[in-house]
C-alpha cells in the first residue's frame, strides 16, 4: 500500500485526525508518520512531513524551553489533555532508556515514563509542526506542537539539532496480547487496613501491587467510606460546577509512557455529541463520556487530611481520567471541591467529612 497516496486521499476525503487515518488503514499511528520520513513539501505544500529524531528523549525534553511557549499533547484511547506553557525544571533519573522524568512547569506537569518511548519524529502538516513520540507498537504516548508565541527560530534550531538522518526504520511491535483475567485470592480486610492507613496519595499504587490488584478493581473492595460508584456523567456535573463557582481542580490524564496534569480553574465546558470538552485558552480536554464504563468518588488518607478525587474508568478496567480538588503538598483540600464529589454519592456510608477541608 502506498501510505503516503493513501493518507492523502483521507484528507481528501475529510478525514482530520491522524491516528482515526491510520486506523482506518490498519496501521498504527507512528506507521502513518514514519511512512512519511523524508516526504517532499512541493507540490503537497499542506502535506505530511517526517524526521526521525534522536532517541535522548529526556535530553530532548530539557531542551524546550529554549523553544519558549508550546502546546504538550498526552491522549489515552477515550481522552485527549491538551497544555500550553514552557516546558520548565525538567528533570529524569535512572538507568538509560528507563528513566523515569518530571516537567514541573507553571503550567506544563507532566510525569514521564521513557521505558515506553520508542521513536520519535519532527512533524510538519502545513503551518502545523510539532515533536511526536511513539512506543514501540507506534501508538502516540506524547506530542509537543508549536503555538502563536514559540520561538520558531529557536524551534527549528532545535529540530535540525535533534533529526538523525541516519536512524533506520523502525522494526514495529506487535500489540502485546492482553493478560487473562486470572481470579487473584486478595485479603480484603488487610487491603482495606492498608487503605485507612494512607498517608500519601503516592503510597496507593504500592499497595495495589502488594495486592496484586488493578485500580478498578480495588474500588469494589474498598471499605464504602473510601469509594462509592457515582452516575457515569459526574465528570460532567463537577466540571460544570467548578467552572460555575470558580473552584480549581486537577486534571489527571494518562497512558503508560506519560500522566499529563492541569492544575487550576475551568471556564467553557462544552458537550458537543459523546465529547465532553474543557475550552479554555490555555487548557483543553475532550473526554469521550460513552466511554465510560465506571464512575467512583475515591478519598484516600494523607497528612494533610483526606484527598477525594472522581476516576472514570473504560469498560477494559483501564483508568481514563482522574479529577481532584487543586492543592499543593502540606495544605488541606478545599471545601468547595469536596462539596462538589460529595453531591454525587448518595450512599450515607460516604460521611461528609468537611473537616481538615480549607475553605
Amino acid at each position: 500500500m502506498d501510505l503516503r497516496q493513501a493518507y492523502l486521499d483521507a484528507r481528501a476525503a475529510g478525514a482530520t485526525r491522524h491516528r482515526d487515518i491510520a486506523a482506518s488503514l490498519g496501521i498504527t499511528e507512528g506507521m502513518l508518520i514514519d511512512a512519511h520520513v523524508g516526504a517532499p513539501r512541493s507540490g503537497h505544500e499542506s502535506g505530511l512531513q517526517a524526521q526521525r529524531l534522536k532517541r535522548d528523549f529526556p535530553r530532548l525534553l530539557s531542551e524546550l524551553s529554549r523553544a519558549g511557549e508550546l502546546m504538550a499533547l498526552t491522549r489515552n484511547p477515550h481522552c485527549v489533555h491538551e497544555r500550553t506553557g514552557i516546558y520548565e525544571h525538567v528533570s529524569a533519573q535512572g538507568a538509560p532508556g528507563r528513566e523515569m522524568g518530571l516537567v514541573l512547569g507553571d503550567e506544563i506537569d507532566l510525569r514521564l515514563f521513557y521505558s515506553q518511548w520508542a521513536h520519535g519524529y519532527a512533524v510538519r502538516e502545513g503551518e502545523q509542526q510539532s515533536l511526536q513520540f511513539f512506543d514501540a507498537q507506534g501508538v502516540a504516548v506524547h506530542k509537543v506542537f508549536t503555538r502563536p508565541a514559540t520561538r520558531l527560530a529557536a524551534w527549528q534550531a532545535l529540530r535540525e539539532d535533534w533529526a538523525d538522518g541516519d536512524a533506520p526504520a523502525p522494526q514495529w511491535q506487535p500489540a502485546p496480547e492482553p493478560a487473562p483475567a486470572e481470579p487473584v485470592a486478595v485479603d480484603a480486610a488487610a487491603f482495606r487496613a492498608g487503605w485507612a492507613a494512607l498517608r500519601d496519595t503516592h503510597e496507593f499504587f504500592g499497595l495495589l501491587r502488594r495486592h496484586g490488584l488493578r485500580r478498578a478493581d480495588a474500588m469494589r473492595l474498598a471499605a464504602p467510606e473510601f469509594a462509592q460508584p457515582v452516575d457515569l456523567h459526574a465528570a460532567r456535573v463537577v466540571l460544570q460546577g467548578a467552572a460555575a463557582n470558580g473552584t480549581p481542580i486537577m486534571v489527571f490524564v494518562g497512558n503508560p509512557g506519560v500522566i499529563q496534569i492541569h492544575g487550576g480553574p475551568v471556564q467553557r465546558i462544552a458537550v458537543m455529541g459523546p465529547w465532553l470538552n474543557v475550552l479554555d485558552p490555555r487548557f483543553n480536554l475532550h473526554l469521550r463520556e460513552d466511554a465510560i464504563a465506571q464512575a467512583w468518588a475515591v478519598r484516600k488518607p494523607t497528612a494533610d487530611g483526606l484527598v477525594s478525587s472522581l476516576e472514570l474508568y473504560a469498560q477494559d478496567g483501564e483508568l481514563i481520567a482522574q479529577f481532584f480538588g487543586h492543592r499543593k503538598p502540606g495544605q488541606p483540600e478545599r471545601c468547595a471541591w469536596r462539596e462538589l464529589l460529595d453531591a454525587q454519592v448518595d450512599d450515607p456510608a460516604w460521611n461528609e467529612a468537611t473537616a481538615g477541608c480549607a475553605a
